[in-house]
């Protein structure tokens, strides 16, 4: 039996939503610290323990959002973001590197800029690898996807294809999160 959305519209909905997003917080808190242990204090060790806790709490964080029906199960939708979530995190890469350029520019130091390159360059192989996974596993598309309009969501990048009028008001980017009116139609 699939749990994929079995706490949409139930009375848990709300209060899972909040563990998700509670969660996906404490994963980055874990990793900030990790960082934090490491860098400021020399703590190595220290900082691989808060890496496993920042790991544990992002897949308790995935888990509720499986439970909310957060991500599609249906294998079109499936489909239909992960070549969304492809084609930004290609977009990814140029915009994590204008960041790193207004980091450098306000004088952030150079190891960290170089960092945030290095995020650039992950963002970059997520878009191959997502990229790489369609190709050999996504079923062709049937009908031309060339005639359906695109929609970017202005934030991450997300491209959401055909009409998303058609989505309810309280529809979210899969991504980030952001509200469907965040979107730009492409022309």
């Amino acid at each position: 039996m699939s749990i994929f959305g079995k706490t949409k519209g139930t009375e848990l909905e709300k209060t899972i939503a909040q563990l998700a997003q509670g969660e996906a917080i404490g994963g980055a808190m874990y990793y900030a610290l990790a960082y934090i242990a490491k860098k400021q204090f020399g703590l190595d060790d220290v900082s691989k323990e808060f890496i496993e806790l920042g790991n544990q709490e992002t897949n308790h964080g995935a888990f509720y959002s499986m439970l909310n029906g957060r991500y599609p199960a249906d294998e079109k939708y499936f489909w239909q973001m992960i070549k969304g979530l492809s084609k930004a995190e290609y977009k990814g890469e140029n915009s994590i590197n204008l960041l790193a350029d207004k980091l450098a520019q306000i004088g952030i130091d150079e190891e960290s800029v170089k960092q945030v390159r290095e995020f650039a360059q992950q963002e970059k192989h997520h878009g191959e690898v997502t990229k790489a996974i369609i190709d050999k596993y996504a079923p062709k598309d049937e009908e031309n996807s060339s005639d359906k309009p695109v929609y970017t969501c202005s934030v991450c990048g997300f491209e959401y294809v055909g009409n998303l009028d058609s989505e309810p008001a309280e529809y979210k980017c899969p991504i980030c999160g952001c509200p469907k009116n965040v979107f730009k139609k492409e022309a």
